[in-house]
């Protein structure tokens, strides 16, 4: 019996490695229909970009989601924490994640003007929302040197209790 545990252990610490090593998706292109805001605060990042957008909420996620990975985890955050984890000064209506388990994610702001004086109107053109996108990647190394020491411990505790 101990045998048989060990092995399934060690079949999941190598799949789950396996997932670790696999590279990460690249930043999607812009939606469909779209213009990118070259504001500075939109481009002082490499990792963070906006985009002007007459696209609902559930299209937006629905792109990205296609994008990034179909089994990635949809997190729904209050719009207050935008400034948190988006950038200070961050105006939102909605803010969601997408998320690999132990691997990267994406941050997905949704801005829907609401005053008069915040429509946003570019070249004679009326956008409905601001959608400004943050991706938070892993380094492969960081990720496996983490995972192994869980196995290790995972297999010290199996051979203390089994």
């Amino acid at each position: 019996m101990k045998k048989i545990i060990s092995f399934i252990f060690l079949c999941l610490c190598v799949f789950a490695s396996l997932y670790l090593v696999y590279p990460s998706p690249k930043f999607p292109n812009l939606p469909p229909n779209s213009l990118q805001s070259f504001e500075p605060a939109d481009t002082e990042s490499p990792n963070r970009r906006a985009y002007y957008t007459n696209m609902t909420r559930q299209e937006v996620m629905a792109y990205y989601r296609s994008n990034f990975a179909t089994l990635a985890l949809r997190l729904n955050y209050p719009p207050e924490e935008a400034q948190i984890l988006i950038r200070d000064q961050t105006r939102s209506s909605w803010l969601e994640e997408l998320y690999l388990p132990l691997r990267d994610s994406y941050l997905i702001n949704g801005f829907y003007p609401i005053k008069p004086t915040e429509q946003i109107n570019i070249n004679h053109v009326h956008y409905l929302n601001k959608i400004t996108v943050r991706y938070v990647p892993s380094h492969p190394i960081s990720r496996l040197t983490v995972f192994m020491l869980a196995c290790i411990s995972g297999y010290l505790l199996l051979k203390e209790y089994v």
